[in-house]
């Protein structure tokens, strides 16, 4: 009888350990060079942008976060150094339940950041890429535009800038489509999409696997085309 109580009781533990592992993320690393400063974890609480964990870091250059989490989602690493200077000080990561790795340097701390063990990350990185090169064209052609002579060299370089809008919205729409699997196809409809026709919002989240539509947010994508 002794036995087999101690034997329940083994389970229940092991099956305690097993959930919060399963829902449990874990954030390490190094940042490089640092000898002072404050780390904050930070994610998107009700709009607002919330310090969730803080770390004083005092000659130590390495952390480690452990936070609870129901889905991935993105999360952010901003570092308050005693440099008086703001720039390049907040990583932004596609967090979700396991290990992740970030590794970095103080005086580079954004451009720098080397990171790993985050599936959904990876897949935000190739977004977050492609963003960049429509970004870079749309300076480019503000340059174009004020370089214009006349009113046909302006209507021209409006004509292309409208072209890499509708490029843009393409792809995002596409990514969306073609990356189901991932909670970062929710993720990107809802903060770059929503301009898109609330059908084309609906196709993305009709071909979301329930762990996905399940997730933060698949159900913010649920509840904008609710709106809609």
């Amino acid at each position: 009888m002794g036995r087999s109580i101690a034997t329940l009781i083994l389970i229940v533990l092991f099956s305690s350990c097993s959930t919060k592992s399963e829902k449990t993320m874990v954030v390490s690393g190094t940042i490089d060079g640092l000898k002072k400063g404050t780390l904050f974890l930070q994610k998107i609480q009700d709009s607002v942008l919330t310090n969730i964990d803080s770390l004083e870091i005092r000659g130590d250059a390495s952390f480690v976060f452990e936070q609870a989490i129901e889905s991935p989602e993105i999360f952010y690493l901003y570092l308050e150094k005693a440099d008086n200077n703001d720039i390049n000080d907040r990583i932004v990561f596609f967090g979700e339940p396991g290990s992740i790795n970030i590794n970095t340097s103080w005086n580079q701390f954004e451009s720098k950041a080397q990171i790993t063990g985050s599936k959904n990350h990876e897949v935000f990185k190739e977004y977050q890429a492609m963003m960049t090169n429509f970004n870079k064209r749309d300076l480019e052609l503000a340059q174009l535009a004020l370089a214009a002579g006349d009113s046909i060299d302006i209507d021209s370089v409006e004509g292309l800038a409208e072209q890499n809008y509708y490029n843009r919205y393409r792809y995002i729409l596409n990514f969306g489509l073609t990356n189901p699997t991932t909670h970062v196809a929710p993720y990107v409809a809802i903060t770059d999409g929503t301009e898109a026709n609330p059908i084309y919002l609906d196709s993305i989240y009709k071909v979301l696997p329930d762990s996905v539509a399940n997730g933060k947010y698949g159900r913010l994508l649920k509840t904008t085309i609710d709106k809609n």
